[in-house]
């Protein structure tokens, strides 16, 4: 659609300077002003005209009637002036083109773009605090994250995907704590994160009665700092039986990262960044603590040192930045967090500007809102959370009844209830607008009706279904294109649309467009493939077209679906 649009524009621009004495607008410029008409019987692209009221002194509908005379190819559209509308219609002729010469010819890279060429693109997400198993408020910046690293990969840029690790904090002083007064090696051994858990619950319960393990908590991350041997050993201990456990996850989810740099490993780098503020005037003593005054940009304070010295979440965030710009060049680098980060974010890119970086332009803060459960804010200290790894496998036990009942001899069963039941997971997630706030309901998570994972995952499945009897019957796929009902055109309008949802979920950073998007391909294939026959289609030309669209929807669905963070299984 936006060569379409593209190709509109210039006619459309011509249009104008001929219609309009005096008159000049770019292609470009036009080409940002096309909307989709709310009922598609009214055409298939619309253009406003009253956005040109004022430029062309002109009543929207006189507008719209004189642009409507210009010279649309019959081979590319019809147009007609509706009020101050000028719709467009495409036609049947060019959505065959579309079909063979795009979404066909290009293949799995169709969607793609390549003006990331030769730029970097840092991504900072999911860094979940170690010795605390996922729960599924860990689920948005791994999965928004991930998507955003697909999404960029897509336009070409090169991507390096960082699990900034929260290891490194007074909470890894109170697992300490917690573990030198109630823990066990050998219960934490066969429990893993579980074990570690209970000792961190433990710790804020005792903490109510005895407010002084919190003073004894930020004693043991001081000593941390100062790299006590025994501590230092705890750390890397409950370091690595998280990891394993994340592993487990990430896994699951398909999800690699390029580096795992926790808050740990910028310990030896942030002197050099508090030394700059120092030399640049910008640390003041607030009650012993050392912070930026941010008042003249209508924030709170900046911590950076807490009384004793110690560092805080700033001087960490600072130090990885300049550690990434120095060692990976980025053109970008995005931190997917939740928004109540946002001012956190605001603050210390605030202090890098005035530290006199220059580039503090190309950091981005993509927040998204938060998961309740019951109207409950999640929270390990208190216990409230449902674990990611509980609900996945919920998820999976009831794919995995679903095929059992209708599919009992699939091969590769347990493989395609993981694929299928993770999915609904993620693609339950995603479907939501980002920032939105989520009051998380399993059984709405694992519903396979209506706009879920699973039914986009079906109908890519019954896509290579359909391929594969097409092979098996030999059907040559040559031969004019035949375009003969509206399911027909209306499938491959939708798919045409695909390069837009993607470039748009990059500009917003936004993966609900795509997940949205793929439930709108589903629907207009299955409303397709219910409505006109395809194997059993009479006309060979007919049916040759209507396999294509079959393998154009497969295409398009695959990537789709790749591109939030789930799998495809060609059979369910």
């Amino acid at each position: 659609m936006i060569a379409f649009k593209k190709q509109l524009a210039e006619i459309l621009e011509k249009a104008v300077a001929t219609s309009f004495e005096g008159a000049s607008l770019t292609a470009d410029e036009l080409c940002e002003m096309f909307e989709y008409p709310p009922d598609s019987t009214m055409g298939d692209v619309a253009f406003p005209c009253f956005k040109l009221s004022r430029t062309l002194r002109c009543a929207p509908p006189m507008i719209a009637s004189k642009l409507a005379a210009a010279d649309f190819p019959e081979e590319l559209c019809t147009a007609c002036a509706q009020g101050p509308y000028l719709n467009f219609k495409i036609s049947k002729k060019y959505l065959a083109n579309v079909l063979c010469d795009e979404v066909l010819a290009r293949g799995e890279s169709y969607g793609s773009f390549d003006f990331g060429k030769d730029k970097t693109v840092v991504l900072d997400y999911s860094s979940p605090n170690t010795s605390k198993p996922f729960h599924i408020g860990h689920l948005g910046t791994t999965v928004i994250g991930h998507c955003l690293k697909l999404l960029h990969e897509f336009a070409g840029y090169k991507c390096i995907g960082i699990n900034h690790l929260g290891d490194w904090g007074t909470q890894n002083g109170k697992q300490i704590v917690a573990f030198k007064r109630w823990g066990n090696k050998e219960e934490v051994e066969e429990k893993g994160c579980d074990g570690l858990v209970e000792l961190y619950v433990k710790f804020h319960e005792e903490a109510e009665n005895d407010p002084s393990l919190n003073d004894e908590a930020r004693a043991e991350f001081k000593k941390m700092e100062q790299h006590d041997p025994e501590n230092i050993a705890l750390w890397k201990w409950f370091l690595d039986i998280s990891l394993k456990e994340y592993n487990v996850t990430y896994d699951q989810l398909g999800i690699t990262f390029d580096h795992y740099m926790g808050e740990s490993f910028f310990s030896d780098k942030m002197d050099a960044q508090i030394q700059i503020m120092r030399d640049k005037n910008l640390l003041k003593l607030d009650d012993g603590a050392s912070i930026v005054d941010l008042s003249e940009y209508n924030m709170p304070p900046c911590l950076i040192l807490k009384r004793d010295g110690a560092s805080l979440y700033p001087s960490r965030d600072i130090s990885a930045a300049v550690y990434r710009k120095d060692n990976f060049n980025f053109d970008k680098c995005i931190y997917v967090t939740s928004a109540g980060q946002s001012l956190h974010f605001a603050q210390w890119f605030k202090v890098m500007e005035l530290m006199g970086y220059d580039w503090t332009d190309q950091l981005v803060h993509v927040p998204y809102g938060t998961v309740s459960i019951g109207g409950e804010k999640l929270a390990t200290r208190t216990g409230n959370v449902v674990l990611l790894k509980h609900l996945f496998a919920q998820a999976i036990e009831k794919v995995s009844a679903v095929i059992d009942e209708k599919n009992p001899d699939l091969a590769n069963k347990a493989a395609v209830s993981e694929a299928v039941g993770v999915g609904a997971v993620v693609f339950h997630y995603l479907f939501n607008t980002r920032i939105k706030d989520i009051s998380f309901v399993l059984e709405d998570a694992l519903s396979f009706e209506g706009s879920t994972g699973p039914y986009v995952q079906y109908t890519y499945a019954r896509t290579c279904s359909i391929l594969e009897k097409a092979a098996a019957e030999g059907l040559s796929l040559a031969g004019e294109l035949n375009i003969t009902t509206d399911e027909e055109a209306d499938v491959i309008k939708v798919l045409s649309r695909f390069p837009e949802r993607v470039l748009a979920a990059i500009e917003d950073y936004e993966p609900s467009y795509i997940a949205r998007y793929a439930i709108e391909v589903a629907t207009a294939f299955n409303r397709f493939y219910h409505n006109c026959p395809i194997l059993s289609a009479d006309d060979e030309n007919v049916k040759n077209t209507r396999v294509l669209i079959t393998k154009a929807a497969g295409i398009v669905l695959k990537s789709a679906l790749r591109l939030i963070c789930m799998k495809a299984p060609e059979k369910i």
